[in-house]
């Protein structure tokens, strides 16, 4: 008869998926892992596996929580127009309130993309899936903002902001100011 689990997985993974945002998977450390989560060394590995099987799963938990609620508006079955203008207002006020895990250091994923585990086939789809993601719901919120464009205007604007969306992310971490300036930038081109 197996263990009974006396801990919150959740509750475990987001714990640890804030170790994984600070100090990212090589420098997040199993002492650290450990002290965050509360949890034995024996039990990270007995519920997760090992220390990449409790990164996976703060992956999923940063996608399922904290990014895919902000896209939510913008995969809706009927967009509305101001949605992608909410998202980035939304995505800069969060840059913007110093002292917060996004505004101190950008996004996980991409804090990722830069480090020795991204050459990880796992990781790697992981982390392009959601570009993919976010291309395809900014692609939709510019449709429904600016609806008089052609779609391939569309596509190409998708593909500017999509690309401002990564360098605010990567530059909160050394360059807050200019972070804000570029999804500023984001804002401008989006008009109205």
């Amino acid at each position: 008869m197996g263990r009974t689990q006396a801990f919150d997985t959740q509750e475990a993974v987001r714990a640890a998926r804030t170790v994984f945002w600070e100090h990212g998977y090589e420098d997040a450390s199993l002492p650290d892992l450990e002290r965050a989560t509360g949890l034995s060394r024996s039990s990270i590995y007995h519920a997760f596996g090992n220390k990449r099987g409790l990164f996976d799963a703060a992956l999923a938990s940063y996608l399922g929580e904290i990014i895919r609620p902000r896209l939510l508006p913008l995969n809706a079955p009927e967009v509305e127009p101001g949605a992608i203008v909410d998202y980035f207002i939304g995505l800069r006020d969060a840059l913007a309130r110093r002292g917060t895990l996004p505004s101190n250091n950008g996004c996980l994923l991409l804090n990722v993309a830069g480090s020795p585990i991204s050459n990880e086939e796992a990781v790697s789809l992981t982390i392009a899936g959601y570009r993919q993601e976010l291309s395809a719901s900014l692609l939709r919120g510019i449709a429904a903002h600016r609806p008089e464009m052609a779609s391939a205007a569309h596509q190409q604007l998708a593909t500017v902001l999509s690309s401002l969306v990564v360098a605010a992310m990567t530059l909160a971490r050394v360059d807050n100011p200019q972070s804000l300036a570029t999804l500023d930038t984001a804002l401008i081109l989006l008009g109205d």
